[in-house]
Formats: C-alpha cells, structure tokens, sequence
C-alpha cells in the first residue's frame, strides 16, 4: 500500500463554522462545506496520529449512501465534485488536491439534538444493558440472546448527543419528553426505514450492518419555506455503523468489524504490558495499527460500494 500522509488538519479561506473529532465545517455562503479529515479518537480522545485515506472513505460511503437512500429520506448532501466545489468557491482552487475526494457540500441545517440509533443485532452498549437488564433502552428482549444475535426485529434505541464522553442511551418516553411526541414518531419511523435499506444492501454485499446511528437536523428557512427535516452528517460509514463479515459471524462473543479494532488491539496490548494506564495522554499509534485500520476502512468502502478507492 502507498505511503500517503494522513491529513489531520486544515485551513481554509472560508469563514470556519466548527471542528468536530473528525470533520471541519466551514461557510460556503447559505451553504456548508464539510470537509473529513483523517482524524481517529479513542475514549473521547483524538489520536496525534491520523488514519491515511480515512476521510477519504467516509466521504465517499456517505455520498453513496445518501444517493441510493434519497427516496427514503431528504439529506443534507449536494455535491462531493471537487469541481463544482472550487466552482462556488474559487478562493479553494489552492487546496483542490486536499479537498478531493473528503469534502462535501452540504445544505444548511439545525441539529436535532438525539442520536438516532438502530440495532439488528446486539452488541456494545445494548449488549451490556441486556445483560443487566434483559432490556436495551426500556425495550424488553427475548431471553438467552448470546452477543452478536440477530435480533427478532431491529429496534430504535436513541441517545443523547454529549458535548464531552459519550452519548447516553435513553428510552422513547424519554425522546418524547425532548422533541415531543410527533417529532419522536418521525425519527424513529425514518431511522428504521434507513436502517432496511443500509441492512439489504449490505447483505448483497456479504455484509451485517449490525447497528447504526443517524443525525437529522432542520433545514435553513429559504425564501419562506417551512424548514425539512434532513438526514445530515454521514450515512452507513465504519464510524457511525458496526459492519460484519457475513460470512464470519458467529454469535457468543465479539465479532470482526470493518473500524477501529486494530486501534483498540492495540491500545489493549498497551494496557496489558504496562505502557499505557487507560488514561490520557494517548499512546503514540503503531505504524502496524495504522496500517492495519487504513486496510478495514477501505476494504469497508470496497466491499460496500463494489469499486475500489482512488489511490491518491
């Protein structure tokens, strides 16, 4: 594999909105452009070290993705061409080249502040819920599910956005009580209707998509119309989504996935020989990590969309 640099910050001549853990928000007048860098966190913590072609393959899915769901939800998403970008934005042809491939403009629009997460199968945090609780956010499950389970029919299990640590599960009672009841009914009834079409595509490609999460938001108001409700962010990526080797599932224990795992091998080693006490600073990332999470996430984007990665 090529030896690239990871890009891990960016600066632009637009006026810049936000930085989230892996993504820069920058004005493009009534519109946003999004750019994903290569940036990778663990506990709440982003790595000095990035991930080569990561915000590359995030963009990519996500534009894949948000074309083949259109028709089950209205998104944020307008264009990846770089082109067109530098186009409305001449003042960016200097950074044409970083741009490519890892930036898209976006329409405008007001967060919605829950995670809406669906699971078909169980595993993280419902996992250690049910094993509490024979329940995942107030949701009665059939008993003796072993980790990594299909489950009977997916359900809609939504969470808080935390500003710092991590989101907190809630139930829909409680969504209700955040966004009112006629709100909570559409989320949920759009969250799992994105769900079956990430979940069929998946299966067609030997893939599980064992759980996902989705952001909405409002759209801006333009010239008097009522704001829309948008599917925003990113859709089905290796950081938003747990995908499996369908051919290698097997319920009882963890399971493969197409993230982050060689960076949590590898923080786990630390740990077990005494280099690492689980708490900040980070540890340097291994080259060997590096290598070895840069090869899921393309892969993910490989198998998923049918087409290789452009080498850069």
């Amino acid at each position: 594999m090529l030896n690239v640099e990871a890009l891990t910050a960016i600066e632009l001549p637009l006026p810049h909105l936000h930085s989230g853990k892996v993504r820069e928000m920058f004005s493009l007048g009534d519109d946003v452009l999004m750019v994903a860098t290569d940036r990778l966190s663990a506990f709440d913590i982003v790595f000095d070290e990035g991930i080569p072609d990561k915000g590359r393959v995030l963009t990519g899915l996500s534009d894949f993705w948000f074309r083949r769901c259109t028709h089950a939800a209205p998104h944020h998403a307008l264009t990846i061409d770089v082109d067109e970008i530098v186009a409305a934005a001449p003042g960016l042809a200097p950074h044409r080249d970083a741009l490519a491939g890892r930036a898209m403009r976006c329409r405008s629009a007001e967060t919605v502040p829950v995670e809406c997460v669906v699971r078909g199968f169980i595993d993280g945090s419902a996992w250690k819920e049910y094993q509490e609780t024979g329940a995942a956010c107030g949701i009665p499950l059939p008993a003796r599910l072993r980790r990594g389970d299909r489950l009977p029919a997916p359900i809609f299990t939504p969470a808080t956005k935390a500003a710092t640590g991590h989101d907190e599960n809630i139930s829909f009672d409680r969504l209700v009580e955040i966004v009112g009841g006629e709100l909570a009914e559409r989320l949920r009834d759009r969250s799992l209707a994105l769900y079956a079409e990430g979940r069929d595509h998946a299966e067609s490609r030997g893939l599980i998509l064992a759980d996902t999460k989705f952001e909405m938001g409002w759209s801006a108001v333009r010239d008097g119309a009522e704001p829309e409700l948008l599917l925003i962010d990113e859709l089905f990526t290796p950081d938003s989504s747990r995908f499996w080797d369908a051919a290698a599932w097997s319920p009882g224990g963890p399971q493969p996935s197409f993230d982050k795992q060689p960076v949590r091998d590898f923080l786990d080693a630390e740990r077990a020989a005494g280099r690492w006490n689980g708490e900040p600073p980070l540890p340097p990332l291994s080259p060997d990590a590096v290598a070895a999470t840069r090869s899921r996430y393309r892969e993910a984007f490989e198998r998923v969309t049918g087409r290789q990665l452009e080498i850069r």
